[in-house]
């Protein structure tokens, strides 16, 4: 298997982060209105999760289920995680719990090789820390039903495909959000928050490799 990507990507995440500019760069322009931190906000955690497949390397994004009122995000398509708990050692551990939980995985097989910039996301009023890791092998996934309505398994080489990033209009709490961006992830949406924390996850990796990343639709928002 292609070790050196997960080498290559160890050492891009190893950069210095880029923050809230390089998110805001798959954000609708609405989200420089907003704050970008909050006092009394939840305390989350994601995990980014490399395995191999074939010949590349995949990222299980997770579809959450829509039939829970008080989930603002509900039926969108995130990466597994969720809220820090109080038998959580530490963030890190929330995002492995979480992935073990909603997805299956062994959290003690996952390799962590790194964290992105935290994300709050004003809707729900969490910061939410990404985590990013991998598997030396293709999981066996196994959905926790009463959160996950399904998964989507994401080649990463979807998000750095130009044609890949697209617009759309998104229903928001106030009306509909004309013109957002958003990953065309086999045919599913991947916006907002997660799409943000890919969007420095990129920047990271093209700083890293050299491989240019500059989507020239980006620059229709930014």
């Amino acid at each position: 298997m292609q070790q050196h990507f997960i080498l290559q990507m160890e050492q891009s995440l190893k950069q210095p982060l880029l923050g809230f500019e390089a998110q805001l760069k798959m954000s609708h322009p609405f989200r420089k209105d907003y704050p970008i931190f909050s006092e009394n906000a939840k305390i989350a955690a994601v995990l980014i999760l490399f395995y191999p497949k074939g010949q590349e390397w995949y990222i299980p994004l997770i579809q959450r289920q829509s039939n829970n009122p008080r989930d603002r995000h509900g039926g969108q398509i995130s990466f597994p995680g969720g809220r820090l708990e109080g038998q959580d050692e530490s963030l890190m551990h929330t995002a492995l719990r979480e992935a073990e939980e909603e997805i299956g995985v062994c959290k003690t097989d996952v390799c962590i090789i790194g964290k992105l910039s935290e994300i709050y996301i004003p809707v729900s009023n969490f910061l939410v820390h990404p985590f990013v890791g991998y598997l030396n092998y293709t999981p066996d996934f196994q959905l926790q039903i009463s959160e996950v309505e399904g998964l989507v398994e994401a080649n990463f080489h979807t998000f750095t495909c130009e044609e890949n990033i697209k617009l759309t209009d998104m229903p928001f709490v106030k009306g509909t959000l004309e013109n957002v961006p958003y990953f065309d992830v086999n045919g599913q949406v991947v916006w907002g928050a997660t799409a943000m924390i890919m969007s420095e996850l990129l920047q990271l990796w093209n700083g890293s490799t050299g491989v240019s990343l500059e989507h020239s639709n980006w620059s229709k928002w930014n």
